[in-house]
């Protein structure tokens, strides 16, 4: 009787050959792949859809340098993930840890850059929905530019009770009681010495002044009269200019270069031209502004946000101080995969928002 060796069967093994979390790192990096591709193809079809009517640097005050300088932060980031990684796999823990904080200390460094760069969009008032487009938003942007200035000047005489209003805030009440002041009145408080009553009465000339040079170019504002045609837009003046016109006339439109010289006057005078240029943007129109910081905002703070992410991952491995081992290997390559993709993520907008605007 012959006997058979029995063998058996080989094991199947099912699915991809790679770990499991890395296999799940990169279907959520898939997510997120079309997740940007809709921000920077919506993007490419607004920036070619307005073709040279796109806002230049000097309206976006993007700056190049600081944009290509993260983009070269970045990239020498990522070679220190690489580097953590082999460190690592070698079981060279202490070498890993090492380039783990220089790539933390590198994020820091992009985000610190990111926010001089934001500091300077805030300062330029470049945000969403406060960007004039036409010359008409740009002359109402400085018309409430000019009151928020002129309402902080006068806040300064009843927070300090020189005079006492029941609505602060009503112009139309505080300005004749600033007037009785100037004009040699007693102060709300009875406490005030005469010296600093005299230097408030001092101030509250220039005060009376910018307010009345703001209420001059509101009025004309909401009348649409010209500044030079009619040199005071008080509703009484404004109605008998248009009756006295014939058929055909109408009083001259209200133009920007006008307002731009008013402005530039007002900013002349030495009791209150520094808080009108430190209150007061250059009024101009950018058409499409609006349109590029939502673009802006949008996309370079979601990245931000995927920075911050990858830090804390990072993070969490770098709290296991000496701890770390080989069972943070996979954590470490995971991270970092989720980092190249960030800095990938970073060098498609740089071009677009930097180069091309």
């Amino acid at each position: 009787m012959t006997s058979h060796s029995v063998h058996s069967a080989p094991t199947m093994k099912m699915g991809i050959p790679v770990p499991n979390a890395k296999l799940g790192m990169w279907l959520f990096l898939g997510t997120e792949i079309m997740f940007f591709t809709a921000f920077i193809g919506s993007y490419i079809v607004v920036r070619v859809g307005a073709g040279s009517l796109w806002p230049g640097p000097e309206d976006t005050h993007i700056n190049v340098f600081w944009g290509g300088l993260n983009t070269f932060v970045l990239i020498v980031s990522s070679f220190f993930v690489v580097l953590a990684h082999a460190a690592m796999g070698d079981r060279r823990y202490a070498d890993a840890r090492k380039w783990l904080w220089l790539t933390m200390l590198l994020a820091v460094v992009f985000l610190g850059i990111k926010g001089i760069e934001y500091t300077g969009k805030f300062s330029h008032d470049i945000l969403p929905g406060h960007i004039p487009e036409t010359p008409t938003q740009a002359i109402a942007k400085l018309d409430r530019e000019l009151e928020a200035v002129v309402r902080e000047r006068l806040a300064v005489y009843t927070d300090n009770d020189v005079v006492s209003v029941d609505r602060p805030s009503d112009l139309a009440s505080l300005v004749p009681q600033l007037q009785a002041f100037q004009q040699g009145g007693s102060p709300a408080d009875s406490d005030m010495d005469e010296e600093t009553a005299a230097e408030y009465r001092a101030q509250v000339e220039g005060d009376l002044r910018l307010y009345e040079r703001w209420k001059n170019l509101h009025e004309h504002r909401v009348a649409n009269a010209s500044l030079t045609a009619l040199p005071v837009a008080e509703i009484s003046a404004y109605r008998s200019a248009r009756n006295a016109l014939v058929e055909g006339d109408r009083i001259p439109e209200l133009k920007l270069g006008e307002v731009h010289e008013y402005l530039e006057d007002m900013k002349a005078d030495e009791s209150f031209g520094a808080a009108v240029a430190d209150g007061v943007h250059d009024p101009h129109p950018v058409l499409y502004g609006n349109l590029f910081a939502s673009c802006y905002f949008l996309m370079t703070g979601f990245h931000a946000i995927h920075v911050i992410v990858g830090m804390i991952l990072f993070g969490l491995a770098l709290s296991q101080g000496p701890l770390l081992n080989e069972r943070w290997v996979d954590w470490v390559e995971n991270s970092g995969l989720y980092w190249h993709f960030v800095d990938l993520v970073w060098i498609f907008l740089f071009p677009l928002l930097y180069i091309a605007a």
